[in-house]
This record gives structure tokens, C-alpha cells and sequence, in this order.
């Protein structure tokens, strides 16, 4: 016969803070729920450790990328942005500035023409960058002017500005040659390279006026990997 529950008397109840069961004031250790706490643990920072390896593996950058190189930029809508921020688009990067009579509006011919061969879902998918010589003269409504009077598509093309430490960096880093002549105009290589999507060059070219059939195949062959 089960003895009457006497006052005060109460059921044994878990406590979950210390994983112990309260019996009229004494306690316990209760194990299956410690080790149920200790599995729940074990989960959550297993899978924090995941998420943390998961975001360090997706920001990795292969070691040839342009990427690893930390250039601050301006665009022609005063929008700051980084040289890296390209990432994930195939990208044409190239050197230029506002005031060049001829060189530079050649190269932007030459872009254009480029694009034009690609059909229009590969263009809809490939970058153009095109940073200033002469920051200290193109500024962002100066660059604008420029992407207005062209009609180029900012959805895509950026027209950009950085100080000048930056400038001499980058074009080492792209291979365009560069020098301030004595007039203030600049004297400039006219290279185009072309990037893949983890910032890697892919292909260059110096053909100004015309598209590069060989540059625009390995545009093609950028995109279509992509």
C-alpha cells in the first residue's frame, strides 16, 4: 500500500541549473540529464566552429589574386568602394584619365567594342574598372562627366579615383607603365587585363581601336566557367 503523502511533502523534480533532483530538500546528481547538457554543448560549438571555418574558407583568396592588394576607391556617384570589393564578377580593370585627348578616349572605344562582342548574357556578367592617373584633378564629377558623356553603364563600369601612393601601386600591380610629363599630361601604357572572378589575371591586351579577338576569347572562356 503506497503511504500517504505527508504536507509539505513534494514529487521529486529536476533541477536543471545544476542537473540535480530536489527530494524533500536533499539532492542528487541526475547523469542522463547532465550528459544530455554536455551533447547540447558539444552541438552548439561544433557548429559555431563550423560556421566560423566555413566564413575564413569563403574568404580566402587563391595567392595570385590582384585581391590581396588593399586599394580605397572613389566612383563617379562619390561612392567609396575597395579595389577588392570585385570579387565575385569577372571584371576588366584599366588605367586612364579625364583630360587625355587621345589614348584614353581610345581605350574606352576599345572596351566598349569588346563588350560588343560578347553576347548580351555574358556582357550583363563582366565588370569594367577604369581608375584615374590624376587624382589630383578627377574628381568624382569629373569621372561622372566622363561616364555621362560616353553613356556608359554604371550598372557595370566604375570610373574611379584613389590617392596617389595607391595609383603607383595598382599600375604596378596591373603592369601599366605611367609618368607625369612636365605639361601635366601623362604618358601611358594602354593595357587592358582582364580578371577572373577571384581577382587572378586572366588575359591582357595593348590593341587599342579595335576588340582583341584573343582577349575577348578569354573573356568568353572567363564567363563561361562562372
Amino acid at each position: 500500500m503506497k503511504p500517504t503523502q505527508e504536507p509539505g511533502e513534494r514529487e521529486a523534480l529536476p533541477c536543471l541549473a545544476c542537473g540535480t533532483t530536489d527530494t524533500h530538500g536533499d539532492t542528487a546528481p541526475v547523469p542522463r540529464l547532465r550528459s544530455i547538457l554536455r551533447l547540447v554543448a558539444l552541438c552548439i560549438a561544433l557548429l559555431g566552429l563550423g560556421f566560423v571555418v566555413g566564413r575564413a574558407q569563403a574568404a580566402e583568396l587563391p595567392r595570385d589574386s590582384t585581391y590581396h592588394l588593399v586599394v580605397p576607391l572613389v566612383d563617379q556617384d562619390a561612392r567609396g568602394f575597395t579595389y577588392a570589393d570585385g570579387r565575385g564578377r569577372a571584371r576588366i580593370v584599366s588605367m586612364f584619365y579625364t583630360s587625355c585627348k587621345y589614348v584614353c578616349p581610345l581605350i574606352i572605344d576599345t572596351l566598349l567594342k569588346t563588350e560588343r562582342e560578347l553576347a548580351p548574357a555574358e556582357r550583363a556578367r563582366i565588370d569594367v574598372l577604369l581608375v584615374s592617373l590624376d587624382p589630383d584633378n578627377d574628381t568624382p564629377e569629373a569621372l561622372k562627366r566622363v561616364a555621362d558623356k560616353r553613356h556608359l553603364d554604371t550598372s557595370r563600369w566604375r570610373l574611379a579615383r584613389t590617392d596617389k601612393a595607391h595609383v603607383r601601386t595598382l599600375a604596378a600591380l596591373l603592369g601599366i607603365q605611367y609618368k607625369q610629363l612636365e605639361n601635366r599630361e601623362f604618358s601611358h601604357s594602354s593595357a587592358l587585363v582582364l580578371l577572373d572572378a577571384e581577382g587572378r589575371v586572366v588575359a591582357r591586351s595593348d590593341r587599342l581601336g579595335e576588340a582583341d579577338p584573343d582577349f575577348v576569347a578569354a573573356a568568353k572562356r572567363v564567363l563561361a566557367k562562372d
